[in-house]
């Protein structure tokens, strides 16, 4: 039996040996290819809103024994904006993960959906970022690119991204809001004004931003419906016409990239205005705090938003907010 188990173990071990040759054999690293190459990468996240940029970095590359990079360019299906280009720097990254950019190239006038950049120097690798602006002819629209490299071999290699799509609400930041001075907020013109000013665009008012330190009540930073209960507007003389009676909940956590520019990966997009529903909600949201927010449907139903509190000051009596706005 000791004779037979010893024969049996050689015999397996030989075949262990003969299934570890093969396996290396399989995996012998390819030879590297020498042709142009290219590949893309999408660096922002979140919803693709008008006025902002979708960044790219674009890698290219052919064996410097076979030749150099001549130019890139991308090709968008509809025109950025202004201050769309195509970067003149080459970034790698270095011991401390810091991007650190080289100049290669120089850029080309912009014509219509083309951003173009010659090489300048002899170069056989490079990445470039991309930064499009969204156009307002893109609100609603998806956006396709069309990356390509050419080199000095006559090679040229192209890779599409896309589509994206571009997301159909509109957005204001940093609006500053005081008790009193500037208090009235309109959702139709993304925009404050002064009880003066309010007075002349009645029909736009839909909420009104107040600071009560009233005690026994926590009342502080308001945003309230010009067509609330009165006791939510303490001491309030609203223009003439200013009656509205928009839907409010106030909301905790939500913390949207584009408006609060803090660390929080967190983005409102089309979807959460569409599926809003305000029915049983509040005409009011008191006791607002820095990094709160408020869900609002106008009275007309026409807009749906969500502002957020950026700031707040209780001495001053103010706040600074941004809104992002859905037209339904």
């Amino acid at each position: 039996m000791q004779r037979n188990y010893l024969k049996y173990s050689s015999l397996l071990l030989s075949l262990l040996m003969l299934m570890t040759a093969c396996e290396e054999e399989k995996s012998i690293i390819p030879a590297a290819k020498t042709e142009l190459q290219n590949d893309v990468i999408k660096r922002t996240l979140g919803p693709n809103v008008v006025g902002l940029n979708i960044e790219f970095a674009y890698a290219m590359a052919l064996a410097p024994e076979r030749g150099k990079l001549v130019s890139a360019q991308v090709e968008a299906s509809i025109p950025g904006a202004g201050g769309t280009y195509l970067e003149t720097k080459t970034y790698s990254t270095n011991g401390s993960g810091e991007d650190v950019g080289i100049v290669v190239g120089e850029s080309l006038p912009t014509e219509g959906k083309i951003t173009k950049v010659n090489f300048t120097k002899d170069t056989s690798a490079s990445t470039l970022r991309y930064y499009y602006v969204i156009p307002e002819a893109a609100r609603g629209q998806e956006v396709t690119f069309d990356f390509t490299a050419t080199s000095s071999t006559g090679e040229t290699v192209t890779y599409k991204m896309g589509p994206y799509k571009i997301a159909k609400m509109d957005m204001k930041l940093d609006m500053t809001v005081t008790d009193s001075v500037a208090s009235y907020i309109s959702i139709a013109d993304m925009a404050v004004y002064s009880a003066a000013e309010a007075a002349t665009k009645a029909d736009k008012i839909d909420l009104v931003y107040l600071y009560r330190s009233i005690p026994g009540v926590t009342f502080n930073h308001a945003l309230v419906s010009p067509g609330a209960d009165k006791q939510y507007l303490p001491n309030v003389t609203l223009p003439a016409g200013v009656n509205k009676v928009s839907k409010v909940r106030k909301a905790w956590n939500i913390r949207d990239f584009h408006l609060a520019r803090l660390q929080y990966g967190v983005y409102i997009d089309d979807l959460d205005f569409e599926k809003l529903d305000l029915t049983e909600s509040a005409n009011y949201a008191i006791n607002m705090r820095a990094e709160s927010g408020a869900w609002v449907e106008t009275a007309d139903s026409k807009y749906r938003a969500y502002i957020y509190v950026n700031s707040v000051n209780n001495n001053g009596k103010s706040a600074r907010i941004s809104i992002k706005r859905y037209a339904l």
